[in-house]
């Protein structure tokens, strides 16, 4: 009997565990749900008598490799920081693993054990990173079919608020982890333009954004650069390229009010708060001052507002953003929480409760391909463009197209339909990619595409 593990019940796991308990059922195969949060995680799988919860506490070496040992294939959807951890233990006990997030220094350097263990570790088998490696290779190898030369790549992907669920001045609802909103884009980006290789700071990413019309929307998006490009032109095979940038989407007013709220410093997450304790190593933060428009606000102990935290802003505030900056409540005069320690945390505060979402709320995940090529001296460009929109508030957009993309994988991983690759990996081989896609399909989950000649 094939077992699964999957590490996290969390948000982005809904669809993952309602998909696994249906294919897991139909096989006679088990299940076995391992969240900190046991009550989370046995409220995701209901009364499935082939899948089980169990409370664990991964940084605990012994209670997460109780559980590997006895697997097939282990799923995390821990957060990014503890993926490693499950790693090691898989590595040990020689178990394939399967994660939607981005490869770390610490995964990358378990490489020669992961291969000489014939074991497959597959990375970015998310959304973003995963469907868009998956779909993009796709048509970057059905041009080289034909012989095509590849002059640009763009790749955009949003995380938004359906149309018939947008109703606030941000256009944009939480539908992932609120601390990854906040801190989207704080490391900077990195993309390569017309030959140039381009660095933009976190100060530059939200202004002069690009645009993009995507048919089915009913209004052109804003686009800023997503994290370091680079990295993924030799991945993809695409040196030739003289442009190639991976993007995130936004409808444009968040962008807009998104810049001042950077502008003014209030993502920080390293500054403490004053009265909250003192940052160590760091300045002396029990010092630290709010600057407003007529000089600095005093504030004492814990007893900070809203107002007194967001007076850095007011510089930025203007008749295009007003209405979005007091929607969110940084002009209230209203004691922060308790519990927020730094800026980031009172903004995080902020989206969850005045940026979260109804029951009956959609959120909608977009995603664009843009290839420009040659062939035999004939310029091509093409397009595949994706909309999916979630049911409710369990089954998001976010949900289905993070956690489907690992169940489909992992499942045909243990049935044997994947050609079987060793070592670490992201989904850009056609026998990862072709299967996965053409089961997202099934789910409803496909790309419309377009070819237009010059």
């Amino acid at each position: 009997m094939k077992k699964i593990l999957l590490f996290g019940a969390g948000k982005s796991a809904t669809c993952l565990i309602r998909y696994l308990v249906r294919e897991t059922a139909s096989r006679g195969w088990e299940l076995m749900v391992a969240e900190n949060n046991l009550t989370l995680a046995q409220s995701k799988i209901g009364n499935a008598t082939h899948a089980k919860a169990v409370g664990v506490r991964v940084e605990k070496e012994q209670e997460r490799e109780f559980l590997i040992r006895e697997t097939d294939i282990v799923i995390s959807l821990l957060p990014p920081a503890l993926h490693s951890l499950v790693a090691i233990s898989c590595v040990k006990w020689k178990k394939d693993l399967l994660t939607a997030s981005y490869l770390d220094s610490t995964i990358k350097a378990l490489e020669p054990a992961i291969r000489e263990n014939g074991l497959l570790f597959l990375g970015e088998m998310g959304l973003d990173p995963g469907i868009d490696h998956m779909s993009a290779m796709q048509l970057i190898h059905r041009v080289r079919e034909q012989n095509g030369r590849i002059v640009a790549f763009r790749s955009h992907t949003g995380g938004l608020v359906a149309p018939e669920s947008d109703n606030n001045p941000w256009h944009y609802k939480i539908s992932w982890n609120p601390r990854n909103v906040v801190m989207a884009g704080s490391a900077g980006a990195r993309y390569k333009e017309n030959g140039q290789v381009v660095s933009k700071a976190y100060e530059e990413l939200f202004e002069n954004n690009g645009e993009v019309a995507i048919e089915g929307i009913g209004r052109n998006l804003n686009w800023y650069p997503n994290r370091d490009s680079l990295p993924y032109i030799s991945l993809y095979g695409l040196d030739e390229a003289e442009t190639f940038i991976r993007t995130t989407l936004r409808y444009p007013d968040f962008c807009r009010g998104w810049n001042s709220i950077v502008q003014a410093g209030l993502t920080d997450d390293q500054i403490v708060l004053p009265g909250r304790g003192r940052a160590t190593p760091g300045p002396e933060a029990d010092q630290l001052s709010f600057r407003g428009e007529d000089g600095p606000v005093a504030v004492v102990g814990n007893s900070i507002t809203f107002a007194d935290w967001s007076a850095p802003i007011l510089p930025y505030v203007n008749a295009d953003n007003r209405e979005q900056l007091a929607f969110l409540g940084l002009f209230d005069n209203i004691i922060i929480p308790s519990q927020a320690r730094v800026s980031a945390d009172v903004l995080q505060y902020l989206l969850e409760t005045r940026l979260g979402r109804e029951p009956q709320d959609r959120d909608m995940i977009v995603m664009l391909h843009e290839i420009s090529y040659t062939v035999n001296g004939r310029l091509y460009e093409d397009t595949s463009s994706l909309i999916v929109k979630g049911e409710n508030t369990l089954e998001t957009a976010m949900a289905k197209t993070v956690g489907l993309p690992l169940g489909i994988a992992a499942k045909l991983i243990l049935e044997g339909k994947m050609k079987r690759l060793t070592g670490l990996h992201i989904p850009i081989l056609p026998e990862i990619y072709e299967p996965v896609l053409k089961e997202l399909a099934d789910e409803g989950i496909c790309f419309e595409e377009k070819t237009a000649a010059n």
